[in-house]
């Protein structure tokens, strides 16, 4: 059993690490403009570092080579690993808003550091780093207990302050993403607490389960980091989504009434999606205005009576009664888009009564945009049905 959660940890290794630089490397460009998320970012990239010296055939590697190469290797390593606690700290005091608590964790940092390096030249010549199954721990005992300490209290802290905020989160995102590096940062407290237990009276128990925590810390961490690209991936897959389905329906309006267009339309719903007249993020917000825009200045070329008659149309083709406003919406629309086509006049001193949500009436302010696209996007698929087809005025 020992055995088998060893070669699990070991088989997760590379993994992990690959997961880690590609969190690292997929979150830097936002991560590097934002301070509020500097510190979390170079705490993962530091410990996608450390882990990437730690991997079982770099350590075989470096031992094989000469004894100095493996000390360098290990110490580089451990070093890399106290400078993540630290940022670890950092992002905790920047999570509290302290500037103090920020300076403390930098000033802490430097002190773990500084000692780490004094205690390993203080020790006699050795190679790698390491605490053996039997025997003293290489460097020394001291060097690291002090290594341990500074990832316990990192750790600990970390994984209190995370949770705490995660209950208080108002977004889903940062309630998941820091749960999850909670999750991660409690499994790396756990990995060095049972070094603590080594150190101190020998145990050695939960070491065949220490390769296996740390790689599923490193797993939840590049998880906890790509929260919000997965978050902004979702949301940006469902705006596709909703331009694509829009796009036959605005497209026709927009071509009827073609000053209610910030830009000229593309030649094609592909190419509209790809390379988008507007930022991509803007797509469906200028989808949905320009398509209430068109529909309010269409309903002026609507004739009398045609609401009705469309109403009574779409009841007697059986569409769903939560989508006949829509339906029905759909067959004025094409009478519209057709009488404006065609040159007719305006319907003067008609009150034109379009059954429309109160977020698309002219006089609606605070709308929801999602539920104005989502009535939108039942239009748009009325206007395309062979219902709507049919329907003569």
């Amino acid at each position: 059993m020992a055995a088998d959660l060893t070669a699990v940890g070991n088989w997760l290794a590379v993994p992990s690490v690959v997961c880690l630089w590609i969190a690292v490397l997929l979150r830097a460009p936002g991560a590097l403009r934002s301070p509020q998320q500097r510190g979390l970012w170079l705490a993962v990239a530091t410990a996608a570092a450390a882990m990437t010296l730690n991997l079982p055939d770099v350590v075989k590697y470096a031992m094989e080579r000469d004894p100095g190469y493996a000390h360098t290797v290990g110490l580089t390593r451990n070093l890399i690993g106290v400078l993540s606690a630290g940022a670890v700290l950092y992002f905790v005091a920047e999570a509290a808003g302290g500037r103090r608590l920020q300076l403390a964790a930098w000033i802490g940092t430097l002190v773990w550091l500084t000692t780490l390096v004094t205690l390993d030249a203080a020790a006699p010549a050795h190679g790698t780093h390491t605490m053996p199954p039997v025997g003293d721990p290489v460097p020394s005992l001291a060097y690291w207990l002090v290594l341990i300490s500074a990832h316990l209290a990192a750790n600990t802290i970390c994984v209190f302050v995370c949770w705490r905020y995660s209950r208080r989160a108002e977004s889903t995102g940062l309630a998941l993403g820091l749960r999850l590096f909670a999750l991660g940062t409690g499994l790396a407290g756990l990995f060095w607490f049972a070094y603590l237990l080594k150190a101190l009276f020998d145990s050695t128990w939960a070491m065949p389960a220490l390769p296996l925590m740390m790689n599923l810390h490193g797993l939840l961490r590049a998880a906890a980091i790509l929260v919000p690209t997965l978050f902004a991936l979702r949301r940006t897959a469902a705006d596709l989504g909703t331009a694509w389905r829009l796009w036959p329906l605005w497209r026709d309006l927009v071509e009827a009434v073609p000053h209610v267009a910030l830009n000229k339309p593309r030649a094609g719903r592909v190419l509209e999606l790809l390379w988008p007249p507007v930022p991509r993020d803007m797509v469906v917000y200028r989808k949905v205005i320009e398509t209430r825009d068109a529909i309010l200045i269409l309903g002026e070329y609507v004739a009398p009576g045609v609401p009705e008659l469309a109403r009574g149309h779409v009841a007697g083709t059986g569409v769903p009664e939560q989508r006949r406003t829509a339906a029905a919406l759909a067959c004025v629309l094409k009478e519209a888009r057709q009488a404006k086509l065609a040159g007719l006049p305006q319907q003067a001193g008609e009150t034109v009564a379009l059954e429309l949500p109160a977020a698309i009436q002219p006089s609606a302010e605070g709308g929801d945009l999602a539920d104005e696209a989502r009535f939108l996007v039942d239009v748009a698929e009325a206007y395309g049905s062979p219902s709507t087809t049919a329907f003569k005025a």
